[in-house]
């Protein structure tokens, strides 16, 4: 049945329960989405129409319940020759299991516990269903002490067909009541009877009635009294003693009339003005009043009148007048027919309950290696029944839902409808997939070991991706999620790690026009959060001298702000001045490479000109000079540096720089030269070394020998 779906509405989970006639499973409504308890009718009754029949009515019967204190009824249905009811289902234990747990009770906790069963058979005997197997395994405590009846209507729909087949009477012996041994027809009294044996184990932790069999405890609820609660446990109070002692009266009669006159009394029971009540006393049971009601009620049940006290003697007996004397053989007539009768009303009790009681051996089949409900099955065809309490366990080699042991050997004999115990194999128990979100990779794997998942981080499945709100390196998404059962063997662990927030590199705009740098970034997602201007001798006016608070290459986020500083150009103070240097060739007409060079506010070794010439030309060098700063001008022929011109900020303010003298260059040396007529030629060498200083014409005779400057410092 497990994972079946029935009406395929209710999906089945496991099997939490069961009985003699029903199986119990814990299933989950898909449609409403909420957990249900679906009671199966086992298969042996599938094949019984009167059952069939009467199991449906008592069903629908006990689904016109609605109290607090009883399970719910949500539907019966049938699928195939599966019979089934839904009902409520109770998180918690039943009272069986805490009376083994933690009996005897405390006092005021059984008696609201009694107080609950109480209400909810009242209800019940009111919508004429009376539930006629109370007994802890039926009673429900839920986690909120809420208690529950259940099974109301089930044990009702067995019929004598039932009876002969499973060979015992409906319910359990040690709850029965005096009638229901009997086999008579039990009513409204017969379900309080069996509270008040219920009340009795909570506040003893015994049972009344214990015996070697069925029979030898069904004649004890017949013939024996019981010890009384207060002589088990003295803690007992009066007042709760006595109403044990009403509701397990061996007559009917004697009880409470109803269960909301034994609830009055619960409710009433733990006042001060009542715990310490005298005895309950009732009449003595050892004459002939107890013995007539059991014959009478013998007669009912079907059992023949006994013919050896007449109708006439009894007349005779009831009419005789009063005050006229008895015949003396009357009275030992009486109480010889009356032992007689008491010894045949006896043995016809003995007959009857033996034969209703009777129980034949059978042999235990090997179910062994068998499914679960192949193993039931097996059980039930041989007379047997299943423990309720089916032992579930993890077994190496043993696969799920496999029968690994059984209570009972196989072979031996049993009597019929003893319980057989079966254990059960289940899956390997799977440890929970720990949280391992917000941790980083070794941490995880610490953890998973931890937690019993024995695996390397090669075995993990990474991936990584950007998070802006997960720290770098950290897990923030895991599979399977937290609490889910893992299998180390088959199963994968699949990580997501954070990469940190979802940077992008900073571009580099230095150097860019300041409109083209705006466009740029703009285009690119960012925002100007402001342009600064800087004055600036190295970088032209209008470009980007610098970008902050983001450098070229930074990680930064999308959408980042920045703030340019763009190039106002020269600074208030600086000047500009041309310089104007002649250059010239070694030799007039004569080839030769020449080089300017300057220093000023811009910088080192700034190149003017560089070029061939072979006449004298006049170079215009544009300076810029800072009030700290001073030009140089250098000039190079053939590599080698011939002058060198200094140009100060304060001349260049002043308007006082001297300009570089010129000197033409001097012809070379072969070259003849034509000289003019002169009157006092021959008297004298110095006339002649003078003409030859005036050459070239214009010069203005400073005495420059062959022409070249003397390299003096025009500043």
């Amino acid at each position: 049945m497990i994972g079946h779906e029935l009406a395929g509405r209710y999906k089945i989970i496991e099997r939490i329960g069961g009985g003699g006639m029903a199986l119990v499973y814990k299933a989950q409504d898909i449609l409403l989405n909420r957990n249900v308890a679906i009671k199966v009718l086992r298969q042996q009754f599938v094949h019984d129409e009167e059952f069939i029949r009467r199991f449906r009515r008592e069903a629908q019967s006990a689904a016109s319940l609605s109290h607090s204190n009883v399970v719910s009824i949500y539907d019966v249905g049938q699928e195939d020759e599966v019979h089934y009811i839904v009902m409520e289902y109770i998180e918690g234990q039943n009272l069986n299991e805490i009376i083994k747990e933690r009996a005897p009770l405390q006092v005021d906790e059984a008696v609201r516990i009694a107080t609950q069963i109480c209400d909810a058979l009242g209800h019940a005997h009111h919508n004429q269903i009376i539930h006629r197997d109370i007994k802890p395994h039926n009673i429900l405590i839920g986690r909120n002490g809420r208690v529950k009846v259940t099974d109301f209507g089930i044990a009702r729909a067995v019929t004598s067909t039932t009876i002969t087949q499973t060979g015992s009477v409906v319910g359990s012996v040690h709850y029965f009541s005096p009638e229901h041994a009997k086999g008579v027809v039990t009513g409204e009294k017969s379900d309080l009877y069996s509270l008040g044996i219920v009340i009795y184990q909570m506040l003893t932790a015994r049972l009344p009635f214990l015996g070697e069999s069925p029979i030898s405890v069904a004649l004890k609820h017949l013939q024996e009294e019981f010890d009384d609660p207060r002589e088990v446990n003295p803690l007992i109070p009066q007042s709760v003693e006595n109403i044990i002692l009403k509701s397990m009266r061996k007559n009917p009669e004697e009880r409470y009339q109803s269960a909301e006159e034994m609830m009055d009394d619960l409710e009433t029971c733990l006042l001060p003005t009542r715990r310490n009540e005298p005895r309950m006393e009732f009449e003595d049971d050892e004459d002939s009043t107890r013995v007539m009601p059991a014959f009478k009620t013998m007669q009912r049940s079907g059992q023949p009148h006994d013919s050896s006290l007449s109708d006439d003697e009894e007349e005779e007996v009831e009419e005789e007048p009063p005050g006229k004397g008895k015949k003396k053989w009357v009275k030992p007539t009486i109480i010889i027919v009356s032992a007689l009768l008491f010894l045949g009303i006896m043995t016809g009790v003995v007959i009857y309950v033996n034969n209703m009681l009777e129980v034949k051996e059978v042999t235990v089949p090997n179910v062994v290696d068998e499914t679960e409900e192949n193993a039931i099955r097996m059980l039930e065809e041989s007379g047997l029944a299943v423990d309720e309490e089916v032992i579930r366990e993890y077994k190496e080699n043993v696969e799920e839902g496999i029968v690994f042991h059984q209570s009972r050997e196989p072979g031996t004999t049993l009597k019929e409808n003893t319980p057989v115990q079966l254990s059960v194999g289940i899956a390997k128990p799977l440890p929970n997939m720990p949280q391992i979100t917000g941790m980083k990779l070794e941490e995880a794997v610490a953890k998973l070991k931890e937690a019993g998942i024995e695996i390397s981080p090669d075995a993990i499945n990474v991936t990584t991706e950007n998070n802006d709100e997960i720290t770098k390196d950290q897990i923030f998404r895991q599979t399977p999620t937290e609490g889910v059962p893992f299998n180390p063997e088959t199963d994968t662990i699949s990580v997501v790690v954070s990469k940190g927030r979802n940077l992008i590199k900073m571009p580099s705009v230095v150097g860019m026009e300041q409109q083209k740098a705006v466009n740029f970034l703009e285009s690119n997602g960012f925002k100007i959060e402001a342009i600064k201007e800087r004055s600036s001798y190295e970088i032209k006016k209008g470009e980007v001298m610098e970008q902050w608070p983001h450098e070229e290459n930074a990680d930064v986020e999308p959408g980042a702000a920045i703030t340019l500083f763009v190039s106002s150009g020269y600074p208030a103070d600086a000047l500009e001045h041309t310089y104007n240097v002649p250059i010239t060739p070694a030799y007039e007409g004569q080839e030769i490479r020449v080089k300017v060079e300057f220093t000023d506010a811009l910088g080192e070794n700034q190149e003017a000109v560089n070029k061939m010439i072979s006449t004298t030309e006049t170079i215009p060098v544009k300076l810029l000079l800072a009030p700290n700063k001073n030009a140089t001008v250098m000039i190079y022929r053939d590599g080698r540096q011939v002058e060198t011109y200094s140009v100060s900020y304060n001349d260049v303010k002043n308007g006082t720089v001297p300009q570089p003298s010129y000197e033409p260059p001097p012809l070379p040396p072969d070259t003849p030269v034509d000289t003019p007529p002169d009157e006092d030629a021959g008297e004298g060498n110095d006339d002649e070394d003078d003409s030859a200083l005036d050459w070239p014409p214009g010069n203005n005779g400073n005495g420059n020998g062959n022409g070249r400057g003397k390299g003096k410092d025009n500043d």
